[in-house]
């Protein structure tokens, strides 16, 4: 269950007031009509405004749609546009709770996207919530394009661009190398825009409100707002919405910390003191993901949990994955448990180069990006644990690992 922080960041842009999901009448209410305008004008107006996309790549939306558009012309075939709700983050809630509570201003912006590239087909593509959301479509007896929504397998890639492509065309939801790449050949071999379902939010409100309103929030080289999902021990995980630039300590308590996940399953742990400095930033906050892990927790055996989850969770259908990820969640649970390690963190710092860049998706690569953060931030952990000590007094597993439940 997911609700947002009492104390408010921000006015609320995306997510509804008090928690209460919007019905199509209340959504007008609170928003205003949608105007489907020239195009371009749109498109200009997204380059203006400077919004970035909430998927974890953080790609200037304007040079997503044009690409696709573009595409489009060249090929000569209507594109398909793909809302990506997928979220299979286990940490991660955020798009779920705005397909919940503000599902028509989502479903504004895949039509506005579709217009905008000139697309023939429209998907709605959701691990959870498949069947509340067809009932929501149809309220939108007015709007220009159809769109189906896809019910997705759980897994962690579901999500991942050339794998929901795959999935929408009918088959399997597992990446491959995508050459080229799905803005020029997607589902059914059209060029495809496979977009983050906050960012479609928010090109809503771009579209009614302009690039300066946009703009009132977050920074000038980084403006806007973003849904993130805090994890605080004792708590349930919730949602918030807060600027750019806002600084962390706001949204997470960081004293008696000793560090912070920041990113996702996918991003990096940072120690408490380096967090506190820090404000929210798309260069590091990937999948929207802040966590905290207490001082009488063990850092080590976390990431050893996490990494266990992400080798099960691989394709298996190149090297990196199918050898390179079992290997290095192993080694993990070694250096996690207290004892001899020889040769372990030799190991894994050379498995890590070998598999980075090197895999058919990022799968490899944000694995990576968690194990050499752990062994950094909780470098005097691992030393305590090869001489037979963890300095943990809880050792209560912290973060969600599906399998595991």
């Amino acid at each position: 269950m997911t609700a947002t922080f009492p104390d408010l960041h921000m006015p609320p842009r995306l997510l509804a007031p008090g928690a209460v999901p919007a019905d199509l009448a209340t959504h007008h209410q609170r928003y205003g009509p949608l105007s489907h305008g020239d195009p371009e004008i749109l498109l200009r107006t997204v380059a203006e405004s400077g919004l970035t996309g909430r998927g974890g790549a953080g790609f200037p939306t304007y040079r997503k749609l044009v690409a696709v558009a573009e595409a489009g012309r060249r090929t000569g075939r209507a594109p398909v546009v793909v809302a990506n709700g997928a979220e299979g983050e286990p940490a991660s809630h955020k798009d779920k709770a705005l397909l919940r509570l503000s599902p028509h201003l989502v479903l504004d912006g895949l039509q506005l996207a579709a217009r905008t590239v000139g697309a023939g087909e429209a998907y709605l593509a959701v691990e959870d919530g498949a069947t509340w959301l067809e009932s929501v479509l149809a309220q939108r007896t007015a709007d220009p394009l159809p769109v189906r929504v896809v019910r997705l397998p759980t897994s962690f890639l579901s999500g991942q661009a050339a794998a929901l492509a795959r999935y929408v065309s009918g088959g399997p939801a597992l990446p491959t190398h995508q050459r080229p790449p799905v803005r020029e050949r997607g589902v059914h071999r059209a060029p495809t825009l496979v977009q983050n379902v906050e960012t479609l939010a928010h090109l809503a409100l771009v579209a009614r409100y302009g690039a300066d309103w946009y703009r009132t929030a977050g920074t000038p080289t980084q403006p806007g707002s973003v849904l993130c999902t805090v994890h605080v021990p004792g708590r349930e995980p919730r949602v918030v919405e807060a600027p750019y630039g806002l600084p962390l300590g706001r949204l997470l308590p960081l004293e008696g910390a000793r560090a912070m996940l920041v990113g996702g399953y996918h991003g990096a742990w940072i120690p408490a003191p380096e967090a506190a400095e820090l404000a929210l930033d798309s260069g590091y906050l990937g999948a929207g993901v802040l966590a905290v892990l207490p001082v009488d927790r063990c850092g080590i055996a976390e990431t050893a949990r996490v990494l266990r989850y992400l080798a099960l969770q691989s394709a298996g259908r190149c090297g990196p994955c199918l050898n390179g990820l079992p290997r290095i969640a192993t080694a993990f649970r070694t250096l996690a448990a207290p004892g001899p390690q020889g040769t372990v963190r030799a190991d894994l710092a050379r498995w890590s180069g070998l598999v980075e860049g090197r895999g058919a998706c990022h799968h490899p690569d944000g694995t990576v990006s968690l194990v050499r953060s752990a062994l950094t931030t909780f470098a005097a952990e691992v030393d305590a644990h090869a001489r037979g000590h963890c300095t943990a007094t809880d050792h209560t597993p912290l973060l969600p690992v599906p399998e595991e439940g």
